[in-house]
């Protein structure tokens, strides 16, 4: 048990790996990324959703990314579905469902994780071209083709 939480929090270490192809010297890790889904959650999860299944769902979505690396659309995913459920499996089968549940996106709380997933790299997109004064439009444009609930489109810059 110990071994398998001490590499599940070496998800503090993965870089995001969008960021470092786009230029970003030292981007946030999929560990921050999954921190701020769940703080865009607290502060927007509509009061009709389950609120620990929304945080729980960020919390888990991009674990198997510890072994499975941060594969963009940039990179090979022929075998991405599977190695991330694999990983799961191994890694926190008490997790699986949630997981599965993230994948399939059916519900509505995996509906509503899957596009704060989308407004927190369009958020952090925007921190870092102030920050490095470069242009990230395109991690913007992609949020804003997949994010449809009208609260959430009001927030994406």
């Amino acid at each position: 048990m110990r071994e398998q939480l001490k590499e599940i929090l070496g998800l503090k270490k993965v870089l995001r790996s969008g960021w470092l192809r786009a230029g970003i010297e030292s981007p946030e890790s999929v560990a921050a990324h999954s921190w701020g889904m769940s703080v865009l959650a607290l502060k927007l999860a509509p009061p009709h959703l389950d609120l620990v299944r929304i945080l729980s769902l960020c919390i888990v979505h991009d674990v198997p990314e510890v072994r499975v690396g941060d594969l963009t659309p940039h990179d090979d995913t022929t075998s991405k579905a599977e190695d991330e459920h694999n990983a799961m499996k191994e890694l926190a089968p008490e997790w699986l469902a949630l997981f599965e549940e993230y994948e399939l996106g059916q519900t509505p709380e995996a509906k509503f994780v899957k596009q704060l997933d989308k407004l927190d790299m369009a958020l952090q997109a925007e921190i870092y071209q102030s920050e490095h004064g470069i242009s990230l439009e395109e991690f913007i444009e992609s949020a804003r083709l997949r994010i449809n609930d009208d609260e959430l489109k009001n927030i994406l810059p």
